[in-house]
C-alpha cells in the first residue's frame, strides 16, 4: 500500500490507525495527511489518524489539498514538514497523487532537478506531468 518514493519519503492512499502502526516498524517518523476531511463518506477522520499518530510517538501534520488544486503555501508547508522531519515521512490522499503532487513541487520549489523529482516519482508509479511547468518554474528561480 505503501510506495516508496525515495528512501524518506513514501506516499499511500487513505490510511487507517492500523497502517500508523505499520508505517511506524517501517521507520516512518512523520505522517502527512494530505486530504481534507469529509471529502468521502466513511474515511476516517484526520483527528483519528493524528492520535494514532501520536500514539505511536510520530508526528503529525494536516496540508489538505481540495479539487481548487495546488497554492504556494501548501507547498511551502510541506517543505517545512519534511525539512522539520529527520525520519521517513508517509504522505497520504485519496489515491497518493496528490501527496506525491505537492512532494514533487516541495522537492523543485526547494531547488532540486525536476528531472531526477520525476523519476522518483515515476519509479514510485506517480505521474508528475500536470505540474511539471510549475515544477520547471520553481528549479529555474532557484
Amino acid at each position: 500500500m505503501f510506495r516508496t518514493v525515495t528512501d524518506r519519503f513514501l506516499a499511500s492512499p487513505q490510511i487507517s490507525t492500523d497502517d500508523v502502526a505499520e508505517a511506524a516498524q517501517m521507520g516512518v517518523t512523520l505522517i502527512i495527511n494530505n486530504r481534507p476531511d469529509d471529502e468521502d463518506p466513511g474515511q476516517p477522520a484526520g483527528a483519528t489518524i493524528a492520535a494514532a499518530a501520536q500514539d505511536a510517538g510520530m508526528a503529525y501534520v494536516t496540508i489538505p489539498v481540495t479539487h481548487a488544486g495546488f497554492s504556494v503555501p501548501q507547498v511551502e508547508a510541506m517543505r517545512e514538514a519534511l525539512d522539520g522531519n529527520d525520519g521517513k515521512t508517509l504522505a497520504f490522499c485519496r489515491s497518493g497523487t496528490r501527496s506525491t503532487l505537492l512532494w514533487a513541487l516541495a522537492e523543485a520549489h526547494d531547488g532540486r532537478d525536476p528531472e531526477t523529482i520525476a523519476g522518483e516519482a515515476a519509479n514510485a508509479g506517480y505521474d508528475v506531468s500536470p505540474i511539471r511547468s510549475i515544477m520547471n518554474a520553481f528549479a529555474a528561480a532557484k
